[in-house]
């Protein structure tokens, strides 16, 4: 088959120039070292500097990378409540400044998580803690401030009470000079106290009073307090002084004397209408005039019964009324009955019969306390009892008239019960 001319004519050219012989080689002209360079310092010199980058890439490698939490969602939340570390818990210096940092904006504007922290905060302060109940102290969490004080400044503590979260204060002692003696008697201030401090009037009028400050002794530090929770009368604020002097800056937590009454006065309002609605959903006292109720409110007192505790027994008169709120009680009669023993005898046994309970919204005590009747049953309780409850002691207190009505309205408790025992057979 004949070629291509184009594969023929590459074909012969390839044959043509199979016989030319390469080019020569060229040598590589050599290099002249110049004279004023000293290549052994120089060698010297970046053989450092090699080590000096070595040790440097070493030192970055074997540093820990910074964890990123750019992705982790837990970091986000507890940023957005205002903690910013996932790494431990903080230590006591961070948690102060954050919590003077929380006092010193308006409550109004704080977080859920800011007043929680301010409150468990506070349940560090053993002042509080012990002449506050938790729910007071809770309320309380919600409206306190911090103020700062320079040094030198006289902080009277009249209209509340005062804890020391920074800074040192030395406090204030009233000193009586006797006018005819000459001698002094020292009454000194006790900061770790809600009590008012009143001196004898007739040492007052025989004495005339001048300020002291107390000893180094008696500095207050962090977490002392001074003032009191108190609303003072006018008269007695002038007279009775809680002063301190601040030896530093100092910051101070202040609860407003008037903020903890306000306080107690709407706690004590909730907790009257609590034992009203009680009182007026027992069958006894359904049709009660209201000033008769209030009577009655104000000699109640709150207690917790558990499971199985004898409120009364049978034969005994009990010692108090009581309105059960929470809870049930089990009714029991003792009876006498017969048990047949083999062969053809029987035999006499006491034995206690649930007759019936107690249950929410009634009360039991009345006649027994008033007539001084002896109970015909036994009360224990069936579960964890809540109830209100009017000491005897109290009841015969109250006005002739309300007493004459709850003998009219009240009934025995299954007073109906007295001679059950010929029904039963055991």
């Amino acid at each position: 088959m004949p070629l291509s001319p184009l594969p023929a004519a590459l074909l012969s050219h390839m044959i043509s120039i199979s016989d030319v012989p390469p080019p020569p080689l060229h040598n590589i002209p050599s290099l002249k070292l110049p004279k004023n360079i000293n290549y052994g310092q120089l060698n010297a010199l970046c053989h450092i500097r090699g080590q000096h980058r070595r040790t440097t890439e070493d030192r970055k490698q074997s540093q820990p990378k910074p964890h990123d939490d750019s992705h982790n969602i837990a970091v986000h939340v507890r940023k957005v409540h205002g903690c910013h570390s996932l790494n431990g818990p903080k230590r006591f210096e961070e948690r102060m400044e954050e919590f003077i940092a929380i006092l010193k904006k308006l409550p109004v504007h704080r977080t859920t998580y800011e007043h929680h922290t301010v409150w468990k905060m506070l349940k560090l302060v053993p002042d509080l803690t012990s002449q506050l109940t938790d729910d007071h102290l809770k309320t309380l969490s919600k409206s306190v401030i911090s103020e700062t004080w320079v040094k030198g400044s006289t902080v009277v503590g009249n209209e509340g009470f005062y804890v020391i979260l920074k800074g040192l204060a030395r406090p204030r002692t009233k000193v009586y000079k006797h006018l005819i003696r000459g001698s002094e008697a020292r009454s000194s201030l006790k900061p770790q106290s809600f009590h008012n401090l009143f001196y004898n009037e007739d040492f007052r009028s025989s004495a005339l009073p001048e300020i002291y400050l107390g000893s180094r002794d008696s500095m207050l530090k962090q977490w002392n307090t001074f003032g009191t929770l108190e609303v003072l009368p006018q008269a007695a604020s002038e007279t009775q002084a809680y002063t301190v002097v601040t030896e530093d800056d100092c910051e101070i937590l202040k609860i407003p004397a008037k903020e903890y009454a306000k306080i107690k006065s709407e706690k004590l309002k909730l907790e009257n209408m609590r034992k009203e609605q009680l009182i007026r959903k027992c069958p006894y006292y359904v049709e009660w005039p209201t000033l008769s109720i209030y009577e009655l409110i104000a000699l109640i007192k709150w207690k917790k019964f558990p499971p199985g505790h004898v409120m009364v027994e049978s034969g005994n008169i009990i010692s108090y009324v009581a309105y059960i709120n929470s809870g049930y009680c089990n009714i029991y009669k003792s009876i006498i009955g017969l048990v047949k023993l083999p062969p053809n005898k029987v035999k006499k046994i006491r034995k206690l019969v649930c007759m019936g309970k107690l249950k929410e919204k009634e009360s039991f005590g009345e006649i027994s306390i008033l007539l001084g009747v002896p109970f015909t049953c036994t009360i224990i309780t069936g579960t964890e009892v809540e109830v209100a409850i009017i000491e005897d002691t109290d009841l015969f207190d109250l006005d002739p008239v309300t007493r004459q009505l709850m003998l009219q309205t009240a009934k025995p408790t299954f007073g109906h019960l007295t001679d059950v025992s010929k029904m039963f057979k055991l």
